[in-house]
């Protein structure tokens, strides 16, 4: 049962203030850690560093379009995260390279498709670039000066930040308009569920839940598997055509 993730956009510095806002409703957890805590985490933040490049050098070129350290950065900290996330090591001398390739894919990819959704003209109204930042506002418990602090931390203006909710929109509607809905067969879920039973096999905590029980997230995952396969099949049309060089 393997579902590559689904591409989405990466808002620049999303994570960053994500994990501001995560440690703000965790602060007396953060309280209560031991020396020993904070420096593990510590000693982990230094070596993640280390794979960040400088903010002004050139990474790659897209189209005649320069993809800076900048933006590489903040996506870097995003694949980071998914290794922390799958339980693996992101500061391992063997992850080092796999990061950098997978880092260096979703700048191509996601520059790709942006290049193409400008090129289609779809328009943003003020009120969804507004809704989308009060949501964020929301993550800090609707402290929009929390929210203004966190930004400032990372040298961004609410103004920068609003372009880059933009950005994140234009892309969201472009997907959506090369993504044509498929339906999912009854076979299909069944075989899900079964990958899923064989997966559970040898838990003796529980019973796995019945079919019914996980039917409406079986079918989001698959359809989900569906959607990316469609935009993949695109970037791989995009990418025949394109001129990409990559600088690092």
């Amino acid at each position: 049962m393997k579902f590559k993730k689904i591409i989405t956009p990466f808002l620049i510095g999303a994570l960053a203030f994500s994990l501001a806002a995560c440690g703000k409703d965790k602060k007396e957890d953060a309280d209560k850690s031991t020396p020993e805590d904070n420096a593990g985490i510590e000693e982990m933040q230094k070596n993640l560093a280390k794979q960040q490049v400088e903010n002004d050098i050139v990474v790659a070129v897209v189209n005649d379009e320069e993809i800076t350290g900048e933006r590489y950065n903040a996506i870097l900290q995003s694949v980071q995260m998914e290794f922390l996330q799958s339980g693996q090591d992101p500061t391992a001398e063997n992850a080092s390279e796999t990061i950098k390739t997978q880092t260096l894919d979703a700048i191509v990819n996601q520059t790709l498709l942006i290049q193409q959704a400008n090129k289609a003209d779809i328009t943003v109204e003020d009120t969804e670039i507004d809704e989308d930042y009060a949501g964020f506002i929301e993550q800090f418990d609707g402290d929009e000066e929390a929210l203004k602090d966190a930004l400032a931390a990372e040298n961004q203006t609410v103004e920068t930040f609003k372009e880059q909710i933009k950005e994140k929109i234009v892309f969201e509607k472009y997907q959506n308009s090369i993504i044509t809905e498929e339906d999912v067969t009854e076979e299909e879920i069944e075989e899900f569920y079964e990958e899923f039973i064989a997966m559970s096999e040898g838990n003796d905590e529980e019973e796995p839940p019945a079919l019914e029980d996980l039917r409406e997230t079986i079918v989001s995952f698959i359809e989900q598997d569906k959607q990316q396969k469609q935009v993949l099949a695109h970037l791989d049309e995009l990418k025949k055509d394109a001129q990409i060089e990559l600088k690092i």
